[in-house]
């Protein structure tokens, strides 16, 4: 058991003292800020998400802000997606790389105006990278942090949650789009997305004073529906394939390799932050790629701080990113960033805590 203690480095988001008051249990860093990880029971958490509604606190997916003239234009030198047909109330989810075409970042940016756009942003700093490459390019742009803070509904009862408080127009509403309103007077942006793969919308609320009153109006509309607390870091995301920059790739780690290819244009203009790499990474072709893996054994075991080695034949060919037990498939599954020669089904050893664990590499998703 231990303590963090707050302080200027680390923020809590408006819905911190709801989460208290839900039972957070355990909380990790993510962008500077609080992110609750378990409210005490994981198991309820996980078949909450599967059979019901979830609430999450994901404040931690902070907004960048571009705003003036050039803001379409710096969108778009820092997105390795085309998002010229991206219209106001689209967002589109789109890798960031650096100029090796290694990918920092994994947004869903939205165009809320002709010159005004939100980069919906993983764990890493793309302020200062916004504000770099603005300066550096010369563009007449503001970046700044909005102070808005996402709240997620996720799960295949959270629209009917949603539609109970904002109105059925919230059924029309495609998945990445969202729309500007008002939630019993508390400025909103409600948006079909969210970090799993059973449906779900998150709540981008624009006044932080307001956290646990929007906390509890959605706490109340779920209750005939069994909304309870959770957050994205559930089995849910590995058995549904989604990817976490960060915790899946590392400082090497180039969009091809991590199935994100097929949101990367290689046909757009030279001046996009790392267009050159990535076309002649496509051109040799990636060394490594991403396949799920199924462990043998029957308790659970995560992973640890590292990533844990992958072997055939005695030799290292690649690495296990994370690894959890599923409960829907009673086994441990992970992630394997492994060589392009390797195939679904090939046998493998993974070395956890020094010991061998025999694996197979298989098909992304699982479920």
């Amino acid at each position: 058991m231990f303590t963090v203690f707050p302080n200027a480095r680390i923020a809590p988001s408006p819905f911190y003292d709801s989460c208290v008051a839900e039972g957070m249990v355990s909380a990790s860093i993510y962008n500077s800020m609080v992110m609750p990880s378990s409210f005490g029971d994981k198991d309820a958490e996980y078949w909450r998400i599967i059979e019901g509604v979830s609430q999450w606190d994901v404040s931690v997916q902070r907004q960048v802000q571009l705003k003036g003239p050039d803001a379409a234009k710096l969108a778009q030198i820092i997105s390795a997606r085309d998002l010229s047909a991206c219209q106001v109330g689209q967002g589109k989810y789109t890798p960031i790389c650096n100029y090796k075409g290694m990918v920092i970042n994994d947004p869903i940016v939205m165009k809320l105006a002709e010159n005004l756009f939100w980069l919906s942003i993983a764990d890493s700093d793309i302020w200062l990278w916004s504000t770099a490459i603005a300066a550096e390019r010369g563009l007449n742009v503001e970046v700044s942090d909005p102070g808005v803070s996402p709240m997620a509904l996720q799960g295949p009862k959270a629209e009917r949650v949603v539609a109970s408080v904002l109105g059925d127009w919230v059924h029309d509403l495609k998945y990445f789009w969202f729309c500007e309103t008002e939630v019993q007077g508390i400025p909103v942006i409600v948006q079909r997305a969210g970090y799993s793969k059973q449906g779900g919308f998150e709540i981008y609320l624009r006044d932080e004073t307001k956290g646990s009153e929007l906390w509890n109006i959605f706490k109340e509309a779920g209750q005939p529906f069994g909304i309870g607390p959770g957050s994205p870091q559930t089995a849910e995301r590995t058995e549904s394939g989604l990817l976490s920059v960060g915790s899946d790739t590392d400082a090497t780690t180039n969009p091809f390799e991590v199935r994100l290819g097929k949101f990367t244009s290689l046909g757009m203009e030279e001046n996009v932050v790392g267009l050159p790499a990535l076309r002649q990474i496509a051109e040799i072709g990636p060394k490594r790629q991403q396949l799920g893996i199924i462990l043998e054994g029957d308790i659970p075991h995560p992973l640890g701080f590292t990533w844990d080695e992958i072997q055939v034949n005695g030799l290292k060919v690649g690495d296990m990113t994370n690894c959890i037990w599923s409960p829907r498939m009673k086994v441990n599954i992970g992630y394997a960033l492994v060589s392009i020669d390797l195939d679904v089904g090939q046998e493998v050893v993974v070395i956890r805590d020094g010991k061998s664990v025999a694996g197979e590499l298989a098909t992304l998703p699982f479920l």
